[in-house]
């Protein structure tokens, strides 16, 4: 392949990518890292980073949270998982 036909391949399309491509800040609620990174995620609330504001879409959990990236095992009982699950099955134990 020539030069010139890889570098027309690597140019974007023009007419066809999101208008609301921003940059947005995400919060990991679970460790409150917030981290900045383009998005097209609607959303309403917004959050100062280093004097700027930015949209803010808030996570449960990130790569800064999540065991597989930090390694570490994490128990996350969220709204009581884990007790709806013991009381259920609790019955067949017996």
């Amino acid at each position: 392949m020539k030069k010139i036909e890889i570098l027309k391949r690597l140019v974007m399309r023009k007419g066809i990518h999101p208008e609301n491509y921003r940059i947005v800040a995400f919060k990991d609620m679970s460790n409150d890292d917030v981290f900045l990174t383009k998005s097209t995620a609607n959303t309403a609330e917004k959050i100062e980073v280093d004097g700027v504001e930015y949209p803010l879409v808030k996570l449960e959990i990130s790569r800064t949270s999540h065991p597989y990236y930090t390694g570490k095992s994490k128990l996350v009982d969220t709204a009581g998982r884990i007790d709806k699950f013991k009381n259920k099955y609790a019955k067949f134990k017996k």
